[in-house]
């Protein structure tokens, strides 16, 4: 696993095109919640006592395109989820080119909330360094802290620090805001009713 796919063969490209289409909508299908697991590695280091609060599988027609788990020392109250730490890991299934994964992340962020064209810019370029492409059984994590910068890892490995308070909210509200596009898996990601 390296976090990069060269674009070889016809096969690939279509695969990667398909993914890429599956992430331009938002239809998604959430997988209920599965036996514990051990955090992965930056998360334990980051967060010691972390363990998975939630899971859920982001689908397109049915194609797995990556499973989502949320790890947390303390159980995160959907209400309050930017004011507590927490990590949240993405397993990839399919190859992605890390830019069109940056650029879709910030078309949702612009539908949690309002994102200005200086912001646009800025996150843009840093979500790029955040996210190389990736191809199945790569990992990409966001870990929040309050206070502290978001940061990102793609399999264990530092990608980027993205030091704006506002960010972490918005983006991290693609999957945990009440305003997320995919509800269901929101609401795999949170656990249990309460």
């Amino acid at each position: 696993m390296s976090c990069s796919s060269p674009y070889a063969s016809p096969d690939r490209r279509r695969l990667l095109l398909g993914a890429l289409a599956a992430l331009a909508l938002p239809a998604g299908r959430a997988a209920a919640n599965t036996a514990p697991t051990e955090a992965p590695s930056e998360v334990a280091a980051q967060l010691p006592r972390a363990r998975r609060q939630g899971r859920g599988t982001f689908r397109w027609w049915g194609l797995p395109i990556y499973d989502a788990e949320l790890w947390t020392e303390q159980p995160l109250a959907p209400e309050r989820f930017d004011q507590a730490p927490f990590a949240l890991a993405l397993h990839y299934a399919r190859t992605l080119a890390g830019q069109q994964i940056a650029e879709r992340s910030l078309v949702e962020m612009r539908r949690i909330g309002p994102v200005d064209d200086t912001q646009a810019r800025t996150w843009l370029a840093a979500l790029r360094d955040a996210f190389p492409d990736v191809a199945e059984g790569d990992r990409l994590v966001g870990l929040h802290r309050p206070g502290e910068p978001t940061r990102f890892f793609c399999n264990g490995r530092p990608t980027r620090n993205v030091s704006d308070p506002a960010f972490a909210p918005l983006f991290f509200g693609i999957w945990l805001s009440p305003r997320s596009t995919e509800p269901a898996l929101r609401q795999a990601l949170y656990g249990p009713a309460r």
